[in-house]
């Protein structure tokens, strides 16, 4: 019997890059079945150009680089995978420019020293993303968890032969999830049609929002933005929370996000409607992806990991 093609990509970063908290972040809100975290480790099954395969994702701290093992046929691709993964553990941010623009906030001082290179965490498809988004609508991180999971068994396909238990399943395809039989499966009805309905217009070709080719142009971003408005049961904090994870928007501002508007209250209680916080966020910009973050990472740092973003 063959051995397992096994390649391995070092992926570098400018320090410092805080690879505990990403691992949180991912940790809480990982996709029964498809990924996991394990032993410092981030995994999940994926596939590219039709060849599937186990991602493997773990810091080598000293060479500043993250060193991804893929595992399965999908390994002959690593070249190609380079620049997704990049992208998706944000390998690309520049910490001291974002340390310069928020720094000079003294509402950012304590939370930079805090966790200084502290990253958005991307995602591996912005489809997978939005879907997740959906299910998590007025729903805590641990239920959308629980739900999203329960969206797999119905419309994913399990890996044959996968030895990993927490990374068996294939994400479901647009087209299999806008067909799948999703009753009582704990989403009210209209967000069932939402999420069918977004699932029918990727795999119909009608709704692009995982184009090739980033980073993405400031007219780009408006038509992916658009894009996903325009669709039902979408709306600004699910497309603002797409922009900063999977297109790698670094000024995207999810304005409406509970969160961070109690958060920012409680530092300024003459803040309290979403126009007046949206100009206070002007002083962050062009990153208030990262502001966004660190305001989320610090509720979480509280709440050991259970609330934010």
């Amino acid at each position: 019997m063959s051995a397992t093609p096994i390649a391995q990509l070092r992926l570098p970063y400018t320090p410092p890059f805080d690879w505990p908290r990403m691992l949180r972040f991912f940790n809480g809100r990982a996709t029964p079945g498809v990924e996991a975290v394990e032993h410092g480790a981030y995994l999940r099954a994926i596939e590219w150009e039709g060849d599937a395969g186990t991602l493997a994702v773990t810091q080598d701290a000293g060479k500043h680089c993250l060193v991804a093992t893929l595992s399965g046929p999908v390994a002959r691709h690593a070249d190609a995978l380079e620049a997704p993964l990049s992208r998706m553990f944000d390998l690309h941010a520049n910490p001291a420019a974002i340390k310069k623009v928020l720094g000079a906030d003294p509402w950012f001082k304590p939370m930079l020293k805090a966790a200084p290179g502290l990253r958005v965490p991307g995602a591996w498809s912005a489809f997978e993303l939005v879907v997740r988004t959906i299910v998590g609508q007025q729903v805590s991180v641990k239920a959308a968890t629980t739900i999203v999971g329960r969206v797999v068994q119905r419309a994913g396909e399990r890996i044959p032969g996968h030895a990993h238990e927490h990374t068996a399943w294939r994400f479901p395809t647009p087209f299999a999830l806008a067909n799948a039989d999703l009753s009582a499966i704990g989403m009210p009805g209209k967000r069932v049609e939402a999420l069918q309905g977004f699932a029918r217009a990727v795999a119909e070709g009608a709704a692009p929002i995982d184009p090739p080719g980033q980073p993405y142009s400031s007219a780009q971003f408006a038509g992916l933005r658009q894009t996903l408005l325009a669709l039902p049961g979408i709306g600004p904090w699910t497309v603002e929370y797409v922009a900063m994870r999977a297109w790698r928007d670094a000024d995207g501002w999810p304005a409406s996000d509970l969160v961070l508007m109690q958060a920012i209250a409680a530092r300024d209680p003459g803040l309290l409607k979403p126009a007046q916080q949206k100009q206070r966020s002007q002083a962050w910009s062009p990153y208030r992806a990262y502001a966004a973050q660190h305001l989320w990472n610090e509720i979480a740092d509280r709440a050991s990991g259970e609330r934010g973003g």
